[in-house]
């Protein structure tokens, strides 16, 4: 099991364990994690599982798929370490992350 956690906007952490291969958001929304609303279920359509990546982790992220890039940028929500929860797949490296979740999501 990797180990998460997920910031709210006001500073309350929410560390859950999610297994290799589940999208953070997925194991988000299965933990009840306050402000990770995921309204598409994660069809890259709607935007309301974004995070903020620490820039320190942003390599082990990976790069943004052109689909996701360009929903993030639709919105006006790119730049910054922001990514969609729903492309963000577990794996080792994940291990200790920690995801800042925005004060709203669209």
């Amino acid at each position: 099991m990797i180990k998460i956690t997920f910031i709210e906007h006001g500073g309350t952490p929410h560390t859950i364990d999610i297994p290799e291969g589940m999208s953070l958001m997925q194991a988000a929304v299965n933990h009840n994690i306050p402000g990770i609303d995921a309204d598409c279920g994660g069809s890259m359509t709607c935007g309301t599982c974004r995070v903020c990546i620490p820039p320190d982790a942003q390599g082990i992220a990976g790069e943004q798929s052109s689909l996701e890039q360009q929903m993030l940028e639709f919105s006006g929500l790119g730049g910054g370490g922001i990514r969609l929860s729903c492309q963000l797949i577990a794996k080792a490296e994940f291990n200790g992350l920690q995801l800042q979740i925005p004060e709203a999501q669209l």
